[in-house]
């Protein structure tokens, strides 16, 4: 780090931004470790078993986003602490009503769960978008580069379930009489 970034970095220890960035942060760390507990129902409730297999193996990538996630509060200088985030709160409540509104092994279920994961991907993707953006504005570069990891594999998740949606099950699902 040169002596300019140092200098920055000390500068905005203990500015609003820097406030700001802590409380997103919080608010993700939350949002992961409430994926960990979703993911599994999401992956029993899934009809496909490509979207079965999509879903655990998000459940380990997610994992390993709590992991990351207490690697950039370490880099931060502060104790992993999670904020309740509401937004995933929400997500995570409407994958849960489209699992007791659909038909078990309906396509029309795996459609519904594709879409809400996809919500919690789009929030995740324009989470960790800010908040490396903001971890390079403070010169934070490795916390920039950690949470630029865990964006690019939010994207591969995101494109993922729309090969898996795209492949058949919208299809099919278009298929299904009620």
């Amino acid at each position: 780090m040169d002596t300019k970034t140092k200098s920055m970095s000390a500068t905005m220890a203990d500015s609003k931004l820097q406030k700001f960035f802590m409380d997103q942060l919080q608010d993700m760390y939350w949002a992961e470790k409430k994926l960990v507990k979703a993911l599994p129902r999401l992956e029993e409730a899934a009809t496909s078993s490509e979207l079965k297999k999509a879903f655990a193996d998000h459940l380990m990538q997610t994992k390993t986003h709590v992991s990351k996630l207490e690697n950039v509060f370490e880099i931060m200088g502060e104790e992993p602490r999670t904020h309740k985030c509401p937004a995933m709160v929400g997500i995570v409540e409407e994958a849960e009503e489209i699992v007791d509104e659909t038909d078990q092994g309906s396509a029309q279920r795996d459609v519904g769960l594709i879409m809400a994961a996809q919500k919690a991907e789009h929030y995740e993707i324009a989470t960790y978008g800010g908040l490396a953006q903001l971890a390079k504005t403070m010169g934070q570069q490795e916390a920039a580069r950690i949470l630029g990891e865990i964006l690019a594999e939010e994207k591969a998740a995101d494109n993922l379930l729309t090969e898996i949606a795209e492949s058949k099950i919208n299809l099919q699902a278009g298929q299904e009489k009620e």
